[in-house]
């Protein structure tokens, strides 16, 4: 009697382990793809940026035709002219390059 309850208590002390193991391995393979589906597409960004920045353009009216030519689809600097033409923080202006992103992957 005394070796089932210790066998239960081995058990139930090793699943939850064995689930958070499993759990580890998975995630940052999903979060790497996520990051080269990214990096993809702002490749193609960057590769036709004549085309784009009429895009870009249209959703942040405020940005100059120099913000766009130095931008040259560099998310990072699009974030950053964002930033500083709206004056809003950087996690505002990433929210909203984020959002962008996913109706230009839409189309």
């Amino acid at each position: 009697m005394r070796s089932i309850a210790i066998l239960a208590a081995v058990t139930v002390a090793i699943l939850p382990i064995a689930g958070h193991a499993q759990t580890t391995t998975t995630a940052p393979s999903t979060g790497t793809s996520m990051k080269q589906d990214m990096d993809t597409m702002w490749a193609k960004i960057k590769g036709s940026w004549t085309q784009t920045k009429g895009a870009v353009k249209e959703q942040w009216g405020k940005l100059t035709d120099d913000d766009l030519m130095e931008i040259q689809g560099r998310r990072e600097k699009l974030v950053g002219k964002i930033q500083t033409r709206y004056a809003i923080s950087q996690e505002q202006a990433d929210a909203q390059v984020s959002g962008w992103e996913q109706k230009y992957r839409s189309n």
